[in-house]
């Protein structure tokens, strides 16, 4: 052993595989494995998406209400800054019959009205966009607490995991993209900046107003194609997470179905009970119609209980031949058409009425077994 072999580390297969029971992940979802995630609130959702749509639609509004919000605020500003005086002169304690309290509700109601129309809008837009990502699914799961999310090992594996990894650098692209868009934005109106000292206070509150809202919908555009892009990541990751591994299949469908073997059993007991039922039935048939050998088919016709002659029983091969024994057994008459036996085999179910098209071959054997047991 030479001293190179002491660093060497154990290493074991199961490191490079996928997370999940049974191997890697390359099955398609399963419909089931899809419902639960989406009971659980784990959906394809870009909330980038949804913010460029809510600052374009801010924006955009904002360049519709700028008159009616820059005269709110200004005759907010008028209203405080010429009480001023007046608290001074009384010492914070009332402003004309107003107390102090009164006066602060008084101007935050007034701003608060100001911006409702935006709080209203930007929660109507995102909840529209959303709704359109995912649908609509109320569900609590997502609040409930959970007691790993405490396990600082499983934090640091979140900080440092792939997904960390993608949003920081997403992150980093969004933040250089705006640094772009506002630098080109402010340096093509560069020389209206420069005039500012040299214009009216409300044409240059104005002109920063223009500018600042141009920069917020080129902003507000780049940042939707950055959402977009962002929605269909968060698809394809989306997809690439539910997909299951081979036994996540088998297991589901155990669960689901119940285990084959068991289900195998069952079915071959309620055969058997089946079988039992219509073996005691054979010897109230009023005869036995055979292919010779192969099939045979058990009629009762009863007209006050059918319209038409019913199937009693049928089996091939080896059921076949039980079915006549039983026949001999109880006296039940038996008689070969192999044509009639065949189409009977075929098209008529245990405890069903013959179709129209087979009443005149039946009725004809009918007819010759009464004959037989009248003579």
């Amino acid at each position: 052993m030479t001293e190179w072999d002491n660093l060497r580390l154990p290493y074991q297969l199961q490191w490079f595989a996928k997370d999940g029971p049974g191997g890697e992940k390359t099955e398609e979802p399963t419909a089931k494995r899809l419902t639960d995630a989406r009971n659980d609130g784990k959906v394809a959702k870009s909330r980038e998406l949804g913010f460029a749509v809510d600052l374009i639609v801010l924006f955009l509004l904002l360049k519709i209400l700028i008159g009616f919000v820059y005269n709110g605020f200004r005759d907010v500003f008028l209203f405080v800054y010429g009480r001023i005086p007046e608290f001074v002169k009384n010492n914070a304690k009332e402003i004309s019959g107003f107390s102090t309290g009164s006066f602060l509700n008084m101007v935050l109601t007034e701003s608060l009205k100001l911006m409702l129309p935006f709080l209203i809008v930007g929660f109507a837009v995102c909840f529209l966009v959303n709704l359109l990502q995912v649908g609509w699914k109320v569900t609590t799961k997502p609040m409930q607490p959970k007691f790993d999310k405490f396990n600082p090992i499983n934090g640091f594996k979140r900080i440092f995991s792939k997904d960390s990894l993608f949003e920081l650098f997403k992150s980093i692209v969004k933040l250089l993209l705006i640094a772009y868009v506002s630098y080109t934005s402010v340096k093509d109106n560069a020389n209206d900046l420069f005039i500012l000292y040299d214009i009216p206070l409300i044409q240059a509150i104005l002109l920063c107003g223009q500018i600042i809202l141009d920069t917020g919908l080129k902003i507000g555009m780049v940042y939707l194609v950055v959402g977009i892009a962002d929605w269909f990541y968060q698809k394809h990751k989306f997809h690439e997470d539910m997909k299951m591994t081979k036994q996540e299949v088998k297991d589901e469908y155990k669960n689901t179905e119940g285990n084959p073997e068991i289900k195998g059993k069952q079915r071959q007991r309620m055969q058997e009970a089946s079988r039992r039922r219509m073996m005691q039935d054979i010897p109230k048939a009023d005869v036995i119609i055979t292919n010779p050998t192969h099939i045979s088919v058990a009629i009762k016709y009863d007209a006050n209980e059918a319209k038409a002659p019913v199937v009693l029983a049928k089996g091939e091969d080896y059921l076949a031949l039980k079915i006549r024994e039983v026949a001999k057994e109880n006296h039940v008459e038996i008689v070969e058409n192999k044509p009639l036996a065949r189409m009977l085999y075929t098209n008529v179910d245990i405890g069903q009425e013959i179709p129209p098209e087979l009443y005149q071959a039946v009725a004809e054997v009918l007819a010759m077994v009464y004959n037989l047991k009248n003579n």
